[in-house]
């Protein structure tokens, strides 16, 4: 699984995307990360990103070409794999905005199963040019009822809620919370700890070792 970013910020990404269970992934070749910053495609000297909106209104609009560009070397396959592989890479292009669908963990599944490669466009001031969504075709995604200062926050939970999905980047499928019986309730050791003079104990159930009690607890929270 390849995905794509189109960020004008591609060092934000640095620290999640390096570290834990997505850095071994990328290691390990289970997900590639390809960032293309929209200020390499620009055309003028200054690579100026941005502009007034048409029809007035505060802040300043993401250009629509350099976006586009950088899509257009996104969405193409090198040579080299038109070469090897028989098939047509399957791809997706998503723009985050807050007036987007709102992003599932069923959506993460379906991408993870039907995708090769993801697109995803990362918008930043009052948002970008409208002709990019209708040259490039993405879906407009929210990943919540909030606003954010740009659209990098939003693609690392993407990428991160697909690339679980994949199989090998966790270890074992069982690790999918998802796809086992779970609670948001969780304890581990001690059994019992003392805090500003209250006792703080691992529900009794979870220590009886009666499996099938457990699991309806489990059930329940």
């Amino acid at each position: 699984m390849r995905f794509h970013i189109i960020t004008l910020f591609p060092e934000t990404f640095d620290c999640y995307l390096s570290h834990s269970i997505l850095g071994r992934a990328v290691e390990n070749q289970k997900i590639e990360l390809n960032f293309l910053n929209p200020r390499d495609f620009c055309n003028d000297p200054h690579k100026r990103i941005d502009n007034k909106p048409y029809g007035g209104g505060p802040g300043m609009v993401m250009k629509a070409l350099p976006i586009i560009r950088a899509w257009e070397k996104a969405s193409a396959i090198p040579f080299r794999e038109k070469l090897l592989f028989t098939k047509k890479r399957k791809m997706k292009t998503i723009l985050f905005s807050p007036g987007g669908r709102k992003f599932t963990n069923e959506d993460a599944k379906y991408f993870a199963k039907n995708f090769d490669d993801i697109i995803l466009i990362n918008g930043r001031y009052e948002g970008i040019d409208h002709r990019v969504v209708e040259v490039t075709g993405a879906e407009l995604i929210s990943i919540g009822d909030y606003v954010l200062t740009g659209g990098e926050l939003a693609s690392m939970v993407v990428i991160d809620s697909v690339a679980r999905q994949i199989e090998g980047v966790l270890g074992k499928y069982e690790s999918l919370e998802e796809e086992r019986i779970s609670s948001h309730e969780v304890y581990t050791r001690p059994e019992q700890f003392r805090f500003h003079g209250a006792t703080y104990s691992v529900p009794e159930i979870l220590l009886s070792g009666h499996h099938k009690k457990i699991e309806e607890w489990k059930k329940e929270r």
